[in-house]
């Protein structure tokens, strides 16, 4: 069930004391990626970072995340909650405080996190609340959890920016720190929803309402001391690839699917 407002409204968080128990045991997942063919667990290679991200539903957005230069290995699941190692149907009652996430492993030496970040941000309507397209509830909120203070920055100065160029619409997204959340900021999902969108038998399905917004150039908000974040996907894959409506369920046969 969803949890709503005394009015009906807008979906309500549950609270920490009222959250469902969950368990101690981690989702089981295959050790391969499906389509990058790297691994879907740590350690990492050196060098590499991490971002997490939540824009909907998250078949679309690890989708749009895995076909992106740069990425090495993507992931769904369940973040920014607190019932440790959440069912899928327990992310979809509202009681375990998860949104429905991607986390993202990139080579910073071949894709900036602020790529990273403009994808998030054009890839979905971020100032949805707690829901996006057809899709209501908590689990369906818009987030960026971050791992170090230039992360952080460069998630709100981004933040700022896109706010600014969609006219003055508030902007929902909540920007944490992983750290915040004790045990883990994520926890991977069941095997059958990884890289769900490009396995056989697929339901295609994307619930992202991209605002056909570009995020302004990067040297127009970028923080101070962070010029060494620019973006490294040239204009031209943004010409050709930026997020339009219902971009991650394109026939087999257009661009940019794997």
């Amino acid at each position: 069930m969803f949890l709503f407002g005394k009015s009906g409204g807008e979906p309500q968080m549950v609270s920490k004391e009222a959250a469902l128990k969950g368990r101690a045991e981690p989702m089981e997942v295959g050790p391969t990626h499906y389509v990058l063919k790297n691994p879907m667990k740590g350690p990492w290679p050196a060098g590499f970072k991490t971002l997490v991200v939540a824009n909907g539903c998250f078949w679309g957005s690890e989708k749009g995340m895995w076909r992106l230069p740069g990425v090495y290995s993507t992931a769904v699941g369940y973040s920014a909650g607190y019932t440790p190692n959440p069912t899928y149907e327990e992310a979809c009652s509202g009681r375990s405080g998860h949104t429905e996430s991607v986390q993202i492993v990139y080579d910073p030496s071949k894709i900036s996190v602020v790529d990273l970040l403009r994808w998030h941000w054009e890839a979905h309507d971020p100032c949805a609340g707690m829901g996006q397209g057809n899709d209501r509830g908590t689990q369906y909120r818009s987030g960026v959890y971050w791992f170090d203070d230039e992360q952080r920055a460069l998630a709100t100065a981004s933040k700022d920016a896109y706010e600014a160029a969609l006219g003055g619409k508030k902007i929902t997204t909540e920007i944490r720190p992983a750290a915040n959340f004790g045990e883990a900021v994520f926890y991977y999902a069941e095997d059958y929803h990884q890289q769900y969108l490009a396995k056989p038998g697929a339901r295609p399905y994307c619930s992202a309402q991209p605002q056909c917004v570009s995020l302004p150039p990067f040297a127009k908000w970028c923080p101070a001391g962070l010029e060494h974040h620019a973006p490294k996907l040239p204009d031209s894959f943004w010409a050709e690839h930026s997020p339009t409506p219902h971009c991650v369920i394109r026939s087999p046969d257009a661009p940019f699917v794997l």
